[in-house]
């Protein structure tokens, strides 16, 4: 006995075929695109939610390590080295980093009573430490009050209180480099140790 077979029509055919010519011709881009966005998900990820969190930097002849949860960015000004937002239940801060090349951007004692003097309204005497760090030495100063609104066009626009700024003078070979947090007092309270700990593990680099 024959089993009939059933063949299909030409119409059938034609359509396959275009349907598969327009698959291997047209659209090609489009679909490497698609194919690459599924098959690499996470580095897009990473890069949309802040993969440089806690990243190291090695800039200008220093080598240092933001601190977890703050996030490095592009610097708004080319005077910055490097900038970094600070996170906080009070609301968020900013760090700059700023390199005058060697031996530039003035003593310390000028640059350390240049930001006491952005602040205003102060809640208590600034306190200034100083300490080494191999060999580099690293002085610090902290002031709470009101931040003064920027002459310079940078933040903030408006005075702004309950604020604290910490800063550090960092001297070494090639240096000075200057190291600036402003933040509203709750966080940079919070974030007090975590500034400290990142000036004390700052190195010379290659």
């Amino acid at each position: 006995m024959y089993r009939s077979i059933h063949r299909p029509s030409p119409i059938l055919l034609i359509a396959t075929v275009l349907v598969l010519c327009l698959a291997g011709c047209g659209g090609g881009d489009d679909a490497v695109e698609t194919a690459s966005a599924a098959a690499d998900p996470p580095a897009a990820a990473a890069a949309d939610t802040g993969a440089d969190l806690g990243s190291q930097l090695d800039l200008a002849g220093i080598r240092f390590q933001l601190p977890a949860g703050w996030t490095n960015e592009q610097p708004s000004s080319p005077m910055r080295l490097a900038q970094a937002t600070i996170p906080g239940t009070g609301g968020s801060g900013q760090l700059t980093v700023f390199f005058f090349g060697a031996g530039g951007g003035g003593g310390v004692d000028a640059n350390l009573s240049r930001w006491v003097g952005q602040m205003t309204d102060a809640t208590s005497e600034p306190v200034r430490e100083q300490f080494e760090s191999g060999d580099l030495l690293v002085t610090t100063v902290r002031q709470a009050g009101t931040l003064r609104a920027s002459t310079m066009g940078t933040f903030p626009s408006t005075d702004q209180p309950d604020y604290a700024l910490y800063g550090a003078v960092v001297e070494g070979p090639g240096g000075p480099w200057f190291f600036k947090a402003v933040a509203p007092q709750e966080t940079m309270d919070a974030e007090a140790e975590a500034f400290q700990q990142m000036l004390a593990q700052i190195q010379v680099s290659d």
